[in-house]
């Protein structure tokens, strides 16, 4: 495992992950078990109910490569803007593919810049997006601000831990989290800190990465590596609540791994959030107290749409849950062990990718399958990304494909 410009903590945590390289790589799996269970076999006989089209597919680099993080392109205004570990920074069209413009840090640093003895920029948070500006976090702990238009670089701060999460931008402002639990509010123009949040507490054994942070109505949520959702003020980062998604508790330190590592989603004024070990729970967004919660144990995002929550549980059977009080509407374990992404609802089906490679679509209202595509050999890590009617999937060796929903066989 690479290991950056990580504080004490930080190289501590890494080290704990790698000697459970499973958690690391493979997502999760249940750590009773003695060995790793093997992917249960797709179905030979599957046919599908509904046609998929790829529309494009192209390679970023090297990807995530071994460094187990989660890179998640991203789409705003028809340009698909994506990185890679290695130091790939592209803007595509997001119809074709085709690429607008690409950018490699191979040489002399970032563009040029800073200590000519560091020859890449290690990215390991998808970019942001907001206007002309793009902002991209790395392993080394770096933040960069660049003009989206053309990849021209803008300004670039140092932050003391890795950046493994997607920045949010914001207004004049630029949020990022750091692997050492910190949340840092900088100045979209200029990159200066104008606030930083350091009260969280990392666990000394942490699984790989952090979930991205929820930005509305003034305040930045996130789940923590110690199986809370916190919120903060936007302004300032004070804390405003934090609630307990997971105990904690287990005789060993992986039964006691408790990160919220996925997305934390707002519907209206109730969150939704879910932890390692933990609970499905849904929150009010302004008071912080706890409406239902359910037993639910996941490392990946939670998606929704119409009255249901969506999520793969740590041995990849994917669940729906009534929002209104978390009861289960349906369970599909025709993918268990398959280590999958978190899902995304693409019209009225879930988009899944998993270890293998293959990318499956599930009906929203049953969970029965409904299509299989293999984007390639490799495995899938990041949830995929649903923009208007297309659905944007990457495996971790920087292959991203484009899909779209045709009409019933």
């Amino acid at each position: 495992m690479k290991v950056f410009g990580m504080n004490r903590v930080g190289m501590k945590k890494a080290m704990a992950v790698a000697l459970i390289g499973l958690v690391a790589l493979a997502g999760c799996h249940n750590a009773k078990k003695e060995n790793v269970q093997p992917p249960t076999p797709l179905a030979k006989d599957f046919k599908p109910t509904v046609q998929v089209t790829r529309l494009w597919r192209e390679s970023i680099g090297d990807g995530a490569g071994d460094t187990g993080v989660r890179l998640r392109p991203t789409v705003v205004d028809g340009v698909l803007y994506a990185d890679s570990n290695d130091g790939k920074l592209v803007a595509l069209d997001a119809a074709t593919g085709k690429t607008i413009w690409s950018k490699s840090s191979r040489t002399h640093g970032w563009f040029g810049w800073g200590d000519k003895k560091r020859k890449d920029a290690f990215y390991a948070g998808g970019p942001a997006v907001s206007g002309e500006l793009l902002a991209v976090g790395t392993l080394d702990g770096h933040v960069y601000g660049i003009n989206a238009k053309d990849g021209s670089p803008r300004w670039e701060t140092m932050l003391k831990s890795e950046v493994l999460a997607s920045p949010v931008i914001v207004g004049d402002l630029v949020v990022v989290r750091t692997g050492d639990g910190r949340v840092y509010g900088l100045d979209a123009a200029t990159g200066d800190r104008r606030w930083v949040y350091d009260q969280s507490d990392v666990p000394l054994l942490s699984l790989r990465g952090n979930g991205p942070l929820l930005v509305a109505n003034g305040v930045v949520f996130f789940g923590s590596d110690g199986g809370k959702l916190v919120a903060l003020r936007l302004d300032n980062g004070e804390k405003l609540w934090e609630q307990k998604l997971a105990s904690g508790e287990g005789r060993t330190e992986i039964e006691r791994l408790d990160d919220s590592d996925g997305t934390v989603l707002l519907d209206g004024r109730v969150l939704y959030g879910a932890a390692y070990h933990g609970n499905l729970a849904a929150i009010d967004g302004p008071s912080g107290r706890p409406m239902w919660t359910h037993p639910f144990s996941t490392y990946t995002s939670l998606a929704s749409s119409g009255n249901a929550i969506y999520g793969a549980d740590d041995s990849s059977q994917v669940w729906a849950f009534d929002k209104s009080a978390g009861a289960e509407m349906w369970k599909n374990d025709k993918l268990k062990y398959r280590w999958l992404t978190g899902p995304a609802v693409q019209g009225n089906y879930l988009v899944v990718g998993d270890i293998e490679g293959y990318v499956h679509w599930l009906q929203t209202g049953d969970g029965a399958l409904a299509a299989r595509e293999r984007l390639s050999k490799h495995a899938i890590r990041a949830q995929p990304l649903v923009v208007g009617d297309t659905v944007y999937v990457e495996d971790v060796e920087g292959r991203i494909g484009a899909y779209r929903l045709g009409g019933a066989h």
